[in-house]
């Protein structure tokens, strides 16, 4: 049996006093431990459950203790009976020592001198478990496993010799505050980044929701005074607002919390979820551009470049570059500062009254005119309004959006009355390809997925996690049954009204689908899980309207087939996370869709790059064509469609080529 250490180790019987063989076994019954991953990570786990159980005290410092744990905590996640567990254990207390050598195939141990390069791969449990098997009818997703990263599945990142510094501003970072995939991206770029040995700073709103104990290290960093406005009574106010700064790490990245300092005064970032509490939005991320920026002074943080993200943080760069070409106000220690922005979705511009601009300290009338901020599609109107964006695309050194066909569409005339702004900014804008975090998104060694898999044994182990959600969700075991899921929003963008008929031809064509999302478009499904067709009784389609991250990798897991078909998609997370875990994608023609997915039956493209099904069209018939050949492919050539399947695991969506082109783009501003 292959074994995850590195070392050989003599396990004396003083070393494992304390540790109860029965309270052990208990244990291990009633953890949800992991397929794979860490085992020292494990058997903290482990260790933490027995201090709670009140055994096992004073054994942190023990480290033999700890091998012996590990020893165990492993034989139980490679499948073993928990029986043979505690006989490891008890042959380590009877005989007085265990020796054992063997070869270490992750990376948290040290190396054998004479050892040969080998593929990192987290052990798995082969065959079904039924002992593990999920109880229908319960949140059986949530006992899974860790909540913790596994090791990540990337090459080994050269490191820079010419550091850049560069702090990111924005309203989201994953996985303390994510609503959408700009936390995800936001995480990924800095810490692909930080591998490479740039020096990354993420400037981030304190929600008074963010839960604190993710955040590694949290400590006060200063308290200062920042310039705020207040309309009332038809004037403005201007005053010092005193302000909080936090630090922390999370996920490795270094992170500045910003708040009001009395928050029982004040009500910006309060609430129970990131977007819609109780305060003003708009004013909310004013204060923040202009906290951000006297952050950046008074720390002496002296970024090289300043990256600003979405209409929340277009207040930066205008007030950064506006109050020095009014006012001569330069930013000390940041003469040299760059600032690029990022539209992650076009669709969302912030718009703002002038008398609301003063949030930032800032009177708005310099940038009141057409040629700056001024939203031309209010002149006349009472009151006229900024477009925040516009504003954000004028003031930054460059913009980017989030992948290349977005940014060709959007200068083609669909970006709307935003686009326009940029086709006349087009000399200093570009598009650049989001990625996907492997810590995040491997299935080798996913903590939230029953069966970790690879392209050598996604075949038999993938199978297994489609039994499992079948059986977990209650829904018919047919292994011949192709799954289609969408894990998405349901809002208009997303194309709600070809999910639906997706639904409706997959059960007509003998399918399974299942649904993970919510959004202020869910109306049409939570009618249609009340009908017996669709409903909690049927055995080919659940409709789970929720959100849930720890379900969605093991949909990703279990699916044959992933559909995204986005009215417009400025990147899309799900196709490439979809290809990495074996899922095709079913995606129509847009934005970093067509970027991504190119069509299995497309002659035009080389057959080494095709790895899903592509359509255009907004209509059902055109999702139904597309569903067609991918159930025809599924069933009348099931090893051709497991070959795409395999290849498409070996598709790099990581960030480690579009790091390095932000990177490139960045040393040229």
């Amino acid at each position: 049996m292959r074994r995850a250490a590195a070392t050989t180790r003599a396990l004396r019987e003083d070393d494992v006093d304390g540790l109860k063989v029965d309270e052990l076994k208990d244990v291990l019954r009633t953890m949800a431990l992991p397929v794979s991953g860490r085992k020292a990570d494990l058997a903290a786990r482990v260790k933490e459950a027995l201090a709670a159980r009140g055994e096992g005290e004073g054994e942190d410092e023990d480290e033999d203790a700890t091998a012996t744990i590990e020893a165990v905590v492993e034989a139980t996640v490679e499948g073993r009976a928990v029986e043979e567990a505690e006989a490891t254990f008890a042959e380590a207390r009877e005989e007085g020592g265990v020796a054992e050598t063997v070869m270490e195939t992750r990376a948290d141990a040290a190396p054998a001198e004479t050892a040969a390069p080998v593929e990192r791969r987290a052990s798995v449990v082969e065959g079904w478990d039924e002992a593990r098997a999920p109880t229908p009818g319960t949140a059986f997703w949530n006992a899974m496993p860790r909540a913790t990263r596994a090791d990540a599945r990337e090459a080994e990142v050269t490191k820079t010799t010419s550091p850049l510094r560069v702090v990111h501003i924005t309203a989201e970072l994953a996985p303390i505050a994510k609503v959408g995939g700009l936390g995800d991206v936001v995480e990924g770029l800095a810490r692909a980044h930080g591998k490479m040995g740039h020096a990354v700073t993420v400037i981030l709103p304190f929600y008074s929701c963010l839960p604190t104990d993710k955040i590694d290290g949290l400590t006060h960093v200063m308290d200062y005074d920042v310039t705020k406005g207040r309309y009332q009574d038809g004037e403005t106010r201007y005053f010092n607002f005193r302000t909080t700064a936090m630090r922390g790490r999370v996920n490795g990245i270094d992170v500045i919390l910003l708040k009001p300092h009395d928050d029982e005064r004040s009500n910006i970032f309060q609430g129970s979820k990131i977007y819609g509490g109780s305060y003003d939005e708009r004013e909310a991320y004013l204060y923040f551009c202009r906290a951000a920026r006297e952050f950046l002074i008074a720390s002496g943080e002296n970024p090289n470049i300043i990256h600003c993200h979405e209409w929340q943080a277009c207040g930066f760069p205008m007030i950064f570059w506006g109050l020095r070409d009014a006012y001569g106000q330069d930013c000390d220690g940041m003469s040299n500062a760059k600032i690029m922005l990022t539209i992650h979705n076009l669709d969302s511009n912030g718009e703002a009254r002038q008398e609301e601009f003063c949030a930032t300290g800032v009177d708005a009338s310099m940038f009141a005119t057409v040629d700056k901020a001024l939203d031309e599609r209010t002149i006349g109107h009472n009151p006229e309004r900024l477009c925040l964006l516009k504003g954000g695309i004028v003031y930054s050194n460059h913009v980017t959006t989030v992948s290349p066909t977005y940014a060709t569409e959007i200068l083609a005339g669909g970006g709307g009355f935003t686009g326009k702004n940029l086709v006349g900014n087009k000399h200093k804008f570009s598009g650049i390809l989001n990625g996907i975090d492997p810590e995040s998104w491997t299935p080798s060694d996913d903590p939230f997925i029953p069966y970790g898999y690879d392209s050598t044994n996604v075949k038999s182990q993938k199978a297994l996690c489609k039994k499992y959600l079948q059986r977990g969700l209650g829904m018919k075991e047919d292994p011949d049954a192709p799954l289609v899921v969408c894990v998405s929003r349901l809002v208009p963008q997303k194309g709600v009204n070809l999910i639906e008929q997706a639904i409706r031809t997959t059960r007509f064509n003998g399918g399974q689908f299942v649904l993970l999302g919510t959004g202020h478009s869910d109306g049409v499904f939570r009618k249609m899980a009340e009908t017996e067709e669709f409903g909690e009784n049927s055995d080919s389609t659940r409709l789970m309207l929720m959100y849930s991250d720890a379900l969605s990798h093991l949909l990703y897991a279990a699916a044959d087939i992933v559909i995204v078909p986005s009215m417009f998609e400025p990147c899309g997370l799900t196709q490439m996370i979809a290809l990495r875990y074996a899922a095709l994608p079913l995606v129509r023609r847009t934005g970093g869709l067509a970027d991504t997915v190119f069509d299995i039956d497309d002659a035009s493209i080389d057959e080494n790059e095709r790895n899903g099904f592509v359509f255009d069209g907004t209509g059902a018939e055109d999702i139904d064509v597309a569903l067609s050949r991918a159930f025809n492919l599924y069933k009348s050539k099931r090893s051709t469609f497991e070959e795409y399947q395999k290849r498409a695991m070996n598709v790099d969506n990581t960030w480690t080529e579009p790091a390095q082109s932000y990177i490139d783009l960045y040393r040229t501003l």
